[in-house]
């Protein structure tokens, strides 16, 4: 059975002010999302499902998914505020999602097989969906609880612009995932990856250091976790008071990896992860991507 790939694009309107200002970056305007979707074909994943808000519903299938259909079947699922299990009020003030495992949730109706999630606006590159679709084609039928995440080099997924957030993964000796710790001001400085250790002072660490991106590996028993510790998550009161509280990816699988519920593999990419961080990476994306276009990894034209 081929692997599906889920797109986190829920947060696509806030971000980018709308759909129609989905940035074209390649040569002949194509997204991020596009090559992402081209590698993902390649690498031998089945199906596309899109995570949006249900207002974008139209205006999604018109301009993106008629773009994917005639080469790989595509389903939307809707992330709302509301969407809690039962027994949960959303707080009325709030406006935020409930961040990227509350996305993923809202796959469970369309997704049986193994699957793979990522962020909508990160260049991933042919590598990292070649690792993972290798990976989820692999497993045996009705595997459980074996997940998997793309691990990038830290030296390949930095800002010219400014520092950068990464959550810094620790492994043992079998490549399995034991930690996940988050650092927000990381750089290149004097020739090395440095970053603002616990202590407030700069602290180097290996170029091929592996980080999280969000691209993450995952069976269709994951759902059923998430349900449940999501359930624990609402239960606090301090997630409810607060507005902006998140539920996101690693804290699930955090969990799980900790109980020893789960394995978590961490793959390496040769893949050069980029994306735009600051207004000011874009043209450096456009060039890259250029680059590529130029060196024959993707053709002028995707789609």
């Amino acid at each position: 059975m081929k692997p599906t790939l889920f797109l986190l694009a829920a947060g696509m309107g806030s971000r980018y002010g709308g759909l129609k200002q989905l940035d074209g970056l390649g040569p002949n305007g194509e997204t991020i999302m596009d090559y992402s979707i081209y590698d993902a074909i390649n690498a031998g994943f089945g199906k596309l499902v899109f995570v949006i808000r249900k207002d974008f519903e139209q205006d999604f299938r018109d301009k993106i998914i008629s773009k994917y259909e005639g080469h790989i079947p595509c389903e939307m699922v809707f992330q709302a505020l509301d969407a809690l299990p039962e027994g949960f009020t959303c707080p009325a003030d709030r406006t935020k999602p409930w961040g990227t495992n509350h996305a993923v949730m809202m796959g469970a109706d369309v997704i049986k097989e193994p699957f793979a999630v990522i962020n909508c606006d990160d260049f991933y590159g042919r590598d990292s969906f070649q690792v993972m679709g290798k990976f989820l084609s692999a497993l045996p039928e009705g595997s459980k609880n074996v997940y998997s995440m793309v691990g990038f080099r830290i030296g390949n997924t930095l800002s010219d612009s400014g520092t950068v957030s990464r959550g810094l993964c620790g492994t043992d000796a079998n490549h399995l995932l034991t930690s996940v710790v988050e650092r927000t001001k990381i750089q290149r400085m004097d020739g090395e990856v440095k970053y603002i250790d616990d202590n407030g002072e700069w602290t180097a660490t290996s170029e091929n250091t592996p980080v999280s991106m969000n691209f993450w590996g995952f069976t269709p028993d994951y759902f059923a976790y998430s349900q449940e510790f999501f359930k624990t998550f609402l239960s606090d009161p301090k997630n409810m008071e607060n507005l902006k509280s998140e539920f996101f990816i690693p804290l699930m699988v955090d969990k799980l990896i900790n109980d020893g519920t789960a394995t978590c593999e961490v793959l390496d990419t040769t893949s050069k992860w980029f994306g735009v961080t600051y207004p000011e990476d874009r043209q450096s994306v456009v060039d890259k991507i250029q680059a590529l276009v130029d060196a024959g990894e993707y053709p002028a034209k995707l789609f």
